[in-house]
């Protein structure tokens, strides 16, 4: 798609992870990418960081669960949150409707992700 093409969830590259979730590309350059989302009650992403990309996450609807470095975070609709490169982050939906939400990625995230687990209780 050219930087003029109307884009949304009808037209954008799509992808599934996870247990039934997807991701659709509403912009993706070397530079920048932006995705919405959709996670159904119950599912999570594995919890990771990023060695070079920063995020900004923004809830569409639904109730995010983000944990960031061991912090967890509730995000409504209209509510976002960033996280800077290299701090683990983990994003589930803990509610009984979808989450829908958009994250912002400087540079793209792809390929960029390196698992992180909790640290153990001591």
């Amino acid at each position: 798609m050219n930087d003029r093409t109307v884009v949304s969830i009808d037209n954008a590259e799509h992808y599934t992870w996870g247990d039934h979730c997807d991701g659709y590309h509403l912009a993706r350059t070397a530079r920048l990418s932006v995705i919405q989302e959709r996670v159904p009650p119950g599912c999570r992403e594995v919890r990771h960081s990023h060695r070079h990309a920063e995020q900004f996450f923004h809830v569409l609807s639904g109730t995010a669960t983000l944990e960031v470095d061991g912090i967890e975070y509730h995000l409504g609709p209209g509510q976002g949150l960033h996280v800077a490169a290299g701090v683990p982050h983990q994003l589930g939906n803990e509610g009984t409707e979808d989450l829908e939400f958009l994250v912002t990625s400087t540079p793209p995230s792809h390929g960029d992700r390196i698992e992180v687990p909790l640290p153990a209780d001591t």
